[in-house]
């Protein structure tokens, strides 16, 4: 079994985000890691691996600027087999849309290389930075597969795979047959820590950059100026100020309390 996980290089939520004079987030000037979101997805592909009675291989798949790489060596050092990190200047600024094209032609590529399309491609349910949810759909749209997504809990016996997604309302189980894209919640389990034994290993592991040219896509398909959306305009947040206390000695606490709630048209 082949397994392919799409991992995303965001910018880590502590840190001091910015964006660039485009209004596109800075994914340079930051700090930034692998999402966490997506480390759920690179758990259960190393799960299933672990539970298989067959050899299975786990890729790691990213695409984003030179620093993006370190989102691979994350998921190598938790346990994936290789990874697969395309690189290119004219990827900047790109949409869901553009995104999910780079990824289905790596996917291809991948497919060219290990002999055979993956068994899955599984994806976060969302990245930490856009948290759009919606690329898993476009990627399994892209390479005409089916998808099963949202999954909370996951089982496989052979090339079947059945799930279970959780809804506000109900929990629905959902069978497909391989291959086939999937993306998994964060009810799937916490994501293992990588040890010193898999950090030092990850070292020697399989890593390779494509280019735009190198999966077969036009410069002229992804970037900033052919994105179906724009951020229009941005503004910094605003500095923490310090909290209001209201002492409810005489009984006005709550009068004063439904005033702020209004204020803020919260009510």
């Amino acid at each position: 079994m082949n397994i392919v996980v799409c991992v995303k290089y965001v910018p880590d939520s502590t840190a001091d985000r910015r964006f660039e004079s485009d209004n596109t987030v800075d994914r340079v000037g930051v700090d930034g890691l692998l999402s966490e979101l997506d480390e759920y997805a690179v758990e259960q592909a190393l799960q299933l691996k672990e539970k298989s009675d067959g050899e299975v291989t786990v890729t790691a798949l990213c695409v984003g600027p030179d620093k993006a790489v370190d989102a691979v060596r994350k998921a190598l050092q938790m346990g994936a087999d290789q990874g697969v990190h395309v690189s290119d200047e004219a990827i900047a600024g790109s949409d869901y849309l553009a995104t999910s094209l780079v990824l289905a032609k790596a996917v291809e590529k991948i497919a060219e290389t290990s002999g055979g399309m993956p068994d899955l491609i599984m994806c976060g349910m969302a990245s930490t930075d856009a948290s759009g949810s919606v690329v898993p759909a476009m990627l399994a749209e892209r390479l005409d597969l089916p998808q099963v997504t949202f999954a909370s809990v996951i089982e496989s016996q052979g090339d079947q795979v059945r799930i279970k997604r959780d809804s506000d309302t109900a929990t629905e189980v959902i069978g497909a047959t391989m291959p086939l894209v999937m993306s998994v919640t964060d009810q799937t389990g916490e994501a293992r820590y990588p040890s010193f034994k898999g950090i030092m290993a990850a070292k020697k592991k399989p890593l390779e950059t494509y280019s735009l040219s190198d999966i077969g896509v036009d410069a002229g398909q992804v970037g900033l100026s052919v994105a179906r959306s724009a951020v229009e305009d941005t503004t910094e947040r605003p500095p923490r100020t310090a909290g209001e206390i209201v002492k409810d000695e005489d009984g006005s606490g709550a009068t004063a309390l439904t005033d702020f709630l209004v204020s803020k048209k919260f009510i």
